[in-house]
């Protein structure tokens, strides 16, 4: 988006990609249908960038989710919004889009270098680029990193550039998982038996240390190490910041949404008869094995015979969470360069004519959208900053 933007403006750009091909992590993102942003009011989607909406609003404000969808239909690729408020490419593929982007660019002029890594600076501060054969420094009019977080480092982003960033001055946050799954420690029984489980049609309910509940309806994933999935993804700056602050967090699943304490205590106080307990439960929660394999993971034996408790159990099941997964892992990251070491523009204060974009930046949003729709914003407002900065440097 900063080579697009650059381009049109009529300055030369070359792109320096360090992986063979281009855009490996946009591909990935589109293996579950490329959610490019979402189509919920404005006001409500630029809440979801939390405690960074402010740094992140202007940006917002010039590429909104509106002006992607409109980008993405010039590129002649058709979208639609999904039932979740989600909005796909009509294919749900992130390759076709891709495809003709490069194809644009490219024949707009913009030079993409591939296999060509960034590894610092050289004596004399310039840019060090390797291409696995011989190493050679460039002295461009301006620069725009935008190197990536820390997570999926297979796919190029690993965050190793802090460093080199670091020592000239450039503030950085700590790199932390965000989208991520959480361990719980699960019993043998539960790990061998349900990991990659599904757990459909729950809600789920998290307090934090100032007293603020939230509850949102969704999937969750069980996994052998734990749980993780788009309702997790939707609560894990916040319980990322129990475990730091606590050393664990605990959230409640309500296993039946649609269906009151009354009505399921009502259900449970049927006489069993010669059934077993689980064939009992089965009545109740349907036929998801995994539902009742929760309950019986995590309530006493003896509460199987209280349908009052038991029923507050269905409707608040506490889940105690220890750590969050590898970064690696991740579908995304938090962390990276602070605000407060750039300029209004995203240019570095320590290093003028260098600009940052993507997630790069000190910023996390749930999974929605809402991470390509910054990555994109923060593309084309670094290099409108730098075209304004060449534009006053020529002066």
């Amino acid at each position: 988006m900063a080579a697009e933007t650059l381009i049109k403006a009529g300055i030369s750009v070359d792109v320096y990609e360090a992986m063979p091909t281009l855009g490996r992590k946009f591909l990935r993102a589109g293996l579950g249908g490329l959610n490019i942003t979402h189509s919920e009011p404005f006001e409500i989607f630029c809440t979801r960038y939390g405690d960074r909406q402010t740094q992140m609003q202007s940006m917002l404000n010039a590429f909104t989710p509106t002006t992607l969808c409109d980008w993405v239909h010039g590129l002649g690729i058709k979208t639609f919004v999904g039932t979740s408020g989600r909005v796909f490419p009509t294919e749900m593929k992130a390759a076709p889009l891709l495809r003709t982007w490069v194809h644009r660019l490219r024949n707009a002029g913009v030079q993409f270098h591939l296999k060509h890594q960034w590894i610092g600076f050289d004596n004399d501060g310039l840019l060090q680029i390797t291409n696995g054969t011989e190493e050679f420094s460039i002295k461009p009019d301006a620069v725009i990193l935008a190197l990536g977080g820390a997570s999926w480092p297979q796919l190029g982003s690993t965050g190793t550039w802090a460093s080199w960033l670091e020592t000239r001055g450039v503030e950085t946050a700590q790199w932390q998982s965000a989208n991520c799954g959480f361990d719980v420690e699960w019993s043998a029984h539960l790990r061998e038996k349900f990991d990659g489980a599904p757990l459909k049609a729950v809600s789920l309910t998290f307090t934090d240390s100032n007293g603020v509940k939230e509850t949102r309806q969704g999937e969750l994933l069980i996994k052998e190490y734990g749980i993780e999935g788009g309702l997790i993804y939707s609560f894990s700056k916040k319980l990322r910041d129990s475990i730091n602050a606590n050393g664990k967090a605990e959230f409640t699943i309500d296993l039946l949404p649609g269906r009151n304490t009354e009505r399921i205590v009502k259900e449970l106080s049927r006489p069993r008869g010669s059934r077993s307990i689980s064939r009992h439960l089965q009545n109740c929660l349907g036929d998801d094995a995994l539902k009742r394999a929760l309950l019986f993971e995590i309530v006493e034996r003896k509460t199987f015979d209280e349908p009052k408790t038991l029923a507050k159990f269905i409707k608040a099941l506490p889940i105690t969470v220890q750590r969050t997964r590898p970064i690696a892992e991740a579908i995304s990251s938090a962390g990276g360069i602070c605000f407060s070491s750039l300029d209004k523009r995203l240019m570095l204060n320590k290093l003028p004519g260098i600009f940052v974009c993507g997630e790069m930046l000190d910023w996390e949003a749930p999974t929605g959208g809402y991470l390509l729709t910054a990555c994109f914003a923060t593309g084309k407002w670094a290099a409108e900053g730098a075209i304004a900065w060449l534009d006053k440097a020529e002066l």
